[in-house]
């Protein structure tokens, strides 16, 4: 047995990281507070905003035009899929709280989206912000999410808003990396095609490395919007209404029935959405060009 008085000696002291943080957000919350509070009143008025609007018309009207939109985006069978899936979901009366996850959903993509692009191109672009934010990005996704609630419920305290930041922080760093990998994958030889002709580089990225890194992009989008759906029930623990919110609550009083129909509907509602946003991807110039390719070789 080791001597207690010789361990202690070669014990390394403690670092308080954990205290350097909360002092930190302490400091942010007293010096940049009306900061945050614009942020939770554009994110809170994002989010009503746009529940209302997708439950204002009734239940079947949105099935159908829910149906419709896969209609025109996929395939009468994808359009099937949704009028039976939604119409399940309204027979289990989880239409509103699906509309009401929809939102949140829709707002922390688009808000992760808007940031991870631009990032990615900035990353793809220069070496030294790709080693700076890569080790930054693994620590969003790799952190637990219950931990950085922590700050965000500090800042913003509970409902919507928390739920809808951390979702961001937990979604963004696919869309970041797969924005670099496609800019990055795209020949060099064709770059060097168009800077021979004289094109400037914002010219270079707009005309040539974005189309063709089209793909890449959209997977990420995909992937931002497929792991912003999966932090549903942390929202619902936070105060987001939605089907986090029934799954929570299923979980909490040991109610089979109803965590399995809120499950189910999240499920319909990841297929919808999964499928949507393939649909962006396949239309890229790329994936039209090797169709067509593709079509020429068997013809």
């Amino acid at each position: 047995m080791a001597d207690p008085l010789l361990a202690a000696q070669f014990q390394l002291p403690r670092i308080p990281i954990g205290d350097w943080i909360q002092d930190l957000v302490t400091w942010l919350e007293n010096n940049i507070g009306p900061v945050f509070d614009f942020i939770d009143l554009v994110v809170r008025s994002l989010v009503t905003g746009l529940t209302t609007g997708l439950t204002w018309l009734p239940e079947l009207v949105m099935v159908l035009l829910l149906a419709v939109l896969g209609l025109v985006l996929r395939s009468w069978k994808f359009a099937l899929f949704a009028l039976i899936g939604f119409g399940l979901v309204v027979s289990m009366q989880e239409f509103e709280a699906t509309m009401q996850t929809l939102s949140l959903v829709l707002v922390a993509s688009v808000i992760a989206v808007v940031l991870s692009i631009p990032l990615g191109i900035l990353c793809a672009r220069s070496n030294r912000a790709s080693v700076i934010v890569r080790p930054v990005l693994d620590l969003m996704q790799t952190m637990p999410p219950f931990v950085y609630l922590i700050p965000v419920i500090f800042f913003f305290n509970i409902g919507a808003v928390p739920g809808v930041v951390a979702t961001i922080i937990f979604a963004l760093p696919p869309g970041v990396r797969l924005t670099e990998l496609g800019i990055r994958q795209v020949d060099t030889e064709v770059v060097e095609a168009g800077e021979a002709f004289g094109a400037p580089p914002m010219k270079i990225l707009t005309g040539i490395q974005l189309p063709l890194a089209m793909r890449s992009i959209m997977a990420g989008v995909n992937q931002v919007i497929m792991l912003s759906l999966s932090m549903v029930v942390i929202a619902g623990m936070v105060g987001a209404e939605g089907l986090g919110t029934n799954i929570y609550q299923a979980v909490t009083r040991v109610q089979l029935s109803a965590g399995f129909e809120a499950g189910l509907s999240v499920v319909i509602l990841a297929v919808y959405l999964d499928r949507i946003t393939g649909v962006l991807s396949d239309r890229s110039p790329v994936a039209r060009a090797e169709r067509k390719a593709a079509a020429a070789g068997s013809g």
